[in-house]
């Protein structure tokens, strides 16, 4: 019976080749979209390669103080980043985690050549950054302890940076001046986007020009927490919750109730975007269901126009179905037949737009609207692909099926219907 279906729908297909052009297209449009869409999500949440062991890793990005009144309303509050003094007091000495790392976030520096200045973005980091990440090293070396516990002047690059102060000749072994400080660079690494590895510059802690940041407990920084298995991942967030309620405080730096807690980057993001701070549950599934529902919705108002476009299909082969009613067809049967015709011409729809989608996506990274973007349609994204043209076969094939399976033989083939 599949292969009836399957030929009967390359025949009607055929047969009004505009139409099934039009309604290819409206498919492949939708889906283009949407698995654009998934493609970066999947990128920024759930990313491979120097980021590979993000199934392992947790962050911690801020941390909140807060005071109260006798009848417990908050009084007081300060939310910003960590400062370099909680980071090395309260979360490095945590035996649940395997390595922790203090990275600050980027800031914009001034690089100067001669009478030559460019504007790059700046990280400092520890050494267990460089274990943590998994950078693809493209010239000289990767900073080590040493390099931390002796306050060297060193720096790393990434390629574009590197083409862009150097063109034409090797990085490793130069020296710039960032902002006032001289830096030899050692090391190019290849251009990431990913949140926790992006910058064009990465240097050592210990080159900030004071030490006052080792006593700071609020400041620049975030930490980086990676557990030895994915299992530990519960063990450690109960841990970081655990150690922030320890946190006594310190002069005008913290002060009442200090609580932060250790997220997936999806969870950084939702506790961002939700306001989230002072709950343990950040709304990621929240977000994720919104985001989804925002989908869905997307889907809808393509799916109601092919819709209305199988409605005039169904009247157009009228004659057709109340032949095969006549001759003992089921309603069950046509309907099938026209849900199958539908779901196939959006998996046709779906494989075009992925074609399409990994067009857009090469496009996108081509023109750098987005700077170091590297973004693939891996397994998990075609899934979702075909996933998502199944479901809108099945949303703008049910309608005219059901339609069509409540016609009249009688009046059907009287033209009638």
């Amino acid at each position: 019976m599949l292969r009836n279906y399957l030929l009967t729908a390359y025949k009607v297909f055929m047969r009004r080749k505009l139409f099934t052009a039009i309604n290819l297209a409206c498919i492949v449009l939708t889906l283009v979209v949407l698995m654009v869409i998934s493609a970066l999500l999947d990128t920024a949440f759930w990313p491979t390669g120097v980021e590979g062991k993000s199934d392992r890793l947790l962050q911690v990005y801020g941390m909140r103080s807060e005071t109260f009144n006798d009848k417990g309303l908050p009084t007081n509050t300060r939310t910003g980043l960590l400062g370099y003094k909680t980071i090395s007091r309260y979360l490095m000495p945590l035996q649940s985690v395997e390595r922790v790392s203090a990275i600050t976030t980027t800031s914009e520096v001034s690089v100067y050549q001669g009478d030559r200045v460019s504007r790059l973005d700046m990280r400092r980091v520890d050494a267990n950054y460089w274990k943590i990440m998994q950078f693809k090293l493209l010239a000289g070396r990767l900073p080590i302890e040493d390099d931390d516990r002796l306050g060297r002047m060193v720096a790393v690059i990434n390629a574009t940076s590197a083409h862009k102060l150097f063109p034409g000749s090797a990085a490793v072994g130069q020296r710039i001046s960032v902002d006032g400080q001289a830096f030899e660079i050692i090391g190019v690494v290849a251009d990431v986007i990913h949140i926790n590895a992006y910058a064009d510059i990465w240097a050592p802690l210990a080159t900030f020009p004071s030490s006052n940041y080792r006593d700071e407990y609020t400041g620049t920084f975030a930490a980086l927490l990676l557990a030895r298995s994915p299992a530990d991942l519960p063990r450690i967030r109960a841990d970081v919750e655990r150690v922030a309620k320890t946190i006594q405080p310190v002069g005008d730096q913290i002060f009442g109730k200090t609580t932060f807690w250790a997220d997936t980057k999806l969870d950084v993001v939702a506790r961002a975007l939700q306001g989230r701070e002072s709950h343990v549950d950040s709304g990621g599934s929240r977000l994720l269901m919104m985001i989804a529902g925002g989908m869905l919705v997307f889907m809808l108002l393509p799916a109601l126009n092919l819709v209305n476009l199988n409605m005039g299909r169904i009247m157009e082969r009228s004659a057709e179905i109340g032949v095969r009613k006549a001759f003992g067809a089921t309603s069950l049967q046509l309907a099938g037949q026209l849900v199958v015709e539908n779901v196939l011409l959006c998996l046709a729809g779906g494989l075009l737009g992925l074609a399409c989608a990994q067009g857009v996506l090469w496009w996108l990274e081509a023109s750098q609207l987005i700077p170091y973007l590297e973004v693939h349609i891996n397994p998990t994204v075609f899934g979702c692909g075909m996933l998502l043209a199944f479901v809108f076969g099945l949303l703008s094939g049910a309608i005219p099926a059901w339609k069509m399976s409540r016609l009249d033989p009688v009046h059907a083939l009287k033209g009638a219907a």
